[in-house]
């Protein structure tokens, strides 16, 4: 917990009216115009012009550690979350060895707490080495240290339904939540893209959207019948916002997330046939990005969740049947939504905030981050200056791997401070190391 004192004065909340936030101790004690008599010999900061959001959660990050550090690290990865605005991540369960295990997910969670960038929430995995064939040890992963409450075995879907409903009613016990990647392996064997004319076109083998469709369909039935908890892990279709639409409209309770490729970027790129654009589930079409921007926007979709993926060199810089699924996207996500979504009118700051805070932490029963900004609240907080407007650059990427898709492109909006438990992680858009804070 971080003893000192400031004084914010003239940052917008939720993008909406100026205002003085005094913080000390790590809490929030004073908001307006007395903010000042809350906090005695405080350091002033000065926020005009920038929007103050709580900090960034999210629900679906691969920090490679244990066993892949040649394309991330803990400490690396959540440097990038905290450069992206991230107070909390989800460390998503595919490491080697695969967190199915109490002492794996400990291990994560130690190691996050360590680097001290961000809040590190250990994903376990719902199967077994991730093997789909006996469920892991979620009991003992949900009573550990790291209090596991979000299973996944993103990557891998959960395809058998007798093991999914087993799950679904294990971690009821709990309140837990599955979180499926969906996606039949029997319809994608092999597949490299959308399956979609430009497919056939290009020669590659097509992903098709009823690949992940079915799945939702069935799990939305599962979840139906046992009553529990439902995520669906970046959704990439027209047909999988229109099934989520109608369960919510029956009391199921499902969540969805969509990451911020699948809101920006279309199979045209694979045109290019650069493996940057190769990721699962795959880009598709742009009726299919503008079903996912109306589902944000009509909370269809509940959060954004970024699916970073970061991998070595050698696995993206070759062809593009060689090359790994996956994109970086912890740096690049709060400014593809505002360019996506705040700068075409569809959703407003506080709408960002729902999407990428609030209900990311509900979901994933984190209780001390996606708080409101109010007295009395930890400090996670998310600056932007919400003016800029700047090319992506590879050269500016913190993160340990350089498989980001939107080198080149002109995205609004940066990030300047992150503040983590009353501390600056980031600071006039520059990493804090822990002994300056």
């Amino acid at each position: 917990m971080n003893n000192r004192s400031y004084l914010i004065k003239g940052a917008s909340l939720y993008g909406e009216n100026p205002a003085t936030i005094a913080i000390s101790a790590g809490t929030i004690v004073g908001i307006g115009a007395d903010a000042s008599d809350a906090v005695s010999d405080p350091e002033v900061v000065n926020a005009d012009g920038l929007v103050v959001l709580p900090g960034l959660v999210d629900l679906h990050t691969h920090l490679r550690e244990p066993g892949q550090e040649d394309a991330e690290t803990v400490f690396t990865g959540t440097r990038a979350g905290a450069m992206g605005g991230f107070t909390c991540v989800h460390a998503m369960a595919n490491t080697t060895p695969v967190a199915d295990t109490a002492s794996v997910v400990e291990q994560v969670k130690t190691l996050g707490d360590s680097a001290g960038w961000l809040d590190v929430r250990p994903v376990g995995a719902v199967t077994v080495g991730l093997k789909g064939k006996q469920l892991s040890a979620m009991g003992a992963m949900a009573r550990s240290k790291a209090r596991v409450r979000v299973f996944s075995d993103d990557g891998m879907c959960v395809f058998d339904p007798v093991l999914m409903r087993r799950a679904l009613e294990y971690v009821k016990t709990f309140g837990g939540v599955i979180a499926q990647h969906a996606q039949d392996p029997a319809l994608t064997d092999g597949s490299q893209m959308n399956e979609s004319p430009l497919s056939a076109e290009l020669g590659l083998a097509g992903w098709p959207a009823v690949a992940e469709e079915a799945i939702i369909a069935r799990d939305i039935a599962l979840t139906q019948h046992v009553g529990s908890r439902l995520h669906v892990c970046h959704v990439s279709t027209a047909g999988s916002v229109d099934l989520i639409r109608w369960a919510k409209s029956k009391g199921i309770r499902v969540t969805a997330e969509a990451t911020p490729h699948h809101l920006f970027l279309t199979e045209d790129l694979a045109k290019t046939y650069d493996p940057r654009y190769k990721v699962n589930p795959p880009l598709r079409t742009a009726e299919d990005m503008e079903a996912l921007r109306e589902g944000l926007a009509d909370g269809t979709i509940d959060i954004v969740g970024t699916d970073h993926a970061p991998h070595p060199l050698e696995m993206k810089d070759c062809e593009w049947q060689a090359g790994a699924f996956g994109m970086t996207g912890l740096e690049t996500a709060l400014p593809v939504i505002a360019t996506t979504m705040v700068d075409t009118g569809r959703m407003t700051w506080r709408d960002v905030a729902r999407v990428m805070s609030h209900t990311p932490a509900r979901i994933g029963r984190v209780e001390d981050q996606g708080l409101d900004i109010a007295v009395g609240n930890p400090a996670h907080l998310t600056f932007i200056d919400p003016s800029i407007k700047r090319e992506v650059r590879l050269d500016e990427q913190w993160t340990r791997s350089s498989n980001t898709p939107y080198v080149g492109h002109i995205l609004t909006a940066q990030i300047t401070h992150t503040m983590y438990r009353g501390a600056f992680t980031v600071r006039g858009g520059t990493p804090v190391e822990k002994d300056n804070r």
